[in-house]
């Protein structure tokens, strides 16, 4: 019996006043001719403004028909006209709906996976957004049993925090042992059941500098890093540390696992950033559905210049419709 063709993609609207309308629109035509089918949860209007050829569609099952001509379009309009590189308050709520509706929709079953384009934290804010970020939004709106995880990933390098959106001073305090094990374990099943990889091999960062050197820079990895190496190793976790953080980053260290645990989001993101900025794609682990986003900011600075790089776009769709086939087939 044929398989059926892959689910579309959602891609949400993110900011109206960033770049997420130019790199949605660059990303339609690079894929057009590549059997990948996405829509764009946005204002129409908005689009068309960028020079988008668009196509207003009802359903998500009416984008696979339009794509290859035009970038398919579910309507969620803003109540304000969007300026580049100025966001506005009140565009907020349709921001948020849009990811909302690209959720329900995922968990429907009725597209493969979400993306979402960068929104700013501040502006949500200002209209009541309750959640620091996408990825606590993401899980409250699936119901996700387990706290969600971000990974960050690009061809040469997959890192995880342990905590996120924290300041460093809280972020070190709300370090523990349950909270690396509950993280790590998540990460581990995701890479082999999603990523197809057997038996993934986690490496461990230390919070300190020298990893603490013995307790006389630290005792974090004393007390709270080693006791959740060892407990992850009981599991069968295949996991080494905990590493310096200066040199588990360089390129032969890379080659002795799969994922770098790391103890806070700068530890993690720096070196991925540093080595692939515009293939970085963000993956949120344990949710129900899939999500991933490029792995940049709103850009205002470059918002309407026509310039913007849609490079970790297009790595962020590639890789939800990847993950998206593997759900489907595992």
């Amino acid at each position: 019996m044929a398989r059926p063709p892959p689910l579309p993609l959602a891609l949400t609207m993110g900011d109206p006043a960033g770049i997420g309308g130019e790199i949605a629109v660059a990303a339609s035509r690079a894929r057009r001719a590549s059997g990948m089918v996405f829509f764009a949860i946005d204002d129409p209007a908005r689009l068309t403004a960028l020079g988008a050829p668009v196509r207003e569609i009802e359903t998500p099952e009416q984008a696979g028909e339009a794509f290859c001509d035009v970038l398919p379009v579910l309507p969620a309009r803003l109540a304000v006209r969007s300026v580049a590189g100025q966001p506005a308050p009140e565009n907020a709520p349709a921001v948020i709906e849009s990811i909302r509706m690209a959720t329900d929709l995922a968990m429907a079953g009725r597209v493969g996976a979400v993306v979402t384009n960068p929104i700013n934290k501040a502006a949500l804010y200002q209209a009541g957004f309750a959640y620091p970020g996408h990825t606590e939004f993401l899980a409250a709106l699936t119901g996700a049993k387990n706290p969600p995880v971000m990974m960050l990933a690009c061809p040469a390098l997959r890192v995880v925090p342990v905590t996120i959106h924290l300041s460093l001073r809280h972020a070190i305090a709300a370090l523990t042992t349950q909270a690396i094990v509950t993280t790590a374990r998540i990460t581990r099943a995701a890479l082999r059941d999603q990523f197809g990889i057997a038996r993934p091999r986690l490496a461990m960062a230390g919070l300190n500098p020298h990893a603490g050197e013995g307790g006389a820079l630290g005792d974090e990895e004393i007390n709270i890093i080693n006791p959740a190496i060892a407990q992850l190793r009981a599991e069968g976790a295949d996991i080494s540390g905990p590493w310096p953080p200066d040199t588990m980053f360089t390129e032969a260290a890379r080659q002795k696992y799969d994922v770098a645990i790391c103890m806070y989001h700068d530890q993690a993101l720096i070196p991925l950033k540093t080595l692939d900025m515009h293939r970085g794609v963000n993956v949120t682990l344990g949710l129900p559905i899939v999500r991933t986003s490029p792995d940049h900011g709103t850009a205002y600075d470059i918002a309407g210049k026509n310039v913007a790089d849609a490079t970790s776009l297009l790595a962020a769709l590639d890789l939800a419709a990847a993950l998206a086939r593997g759900r489907v087939e595992n």
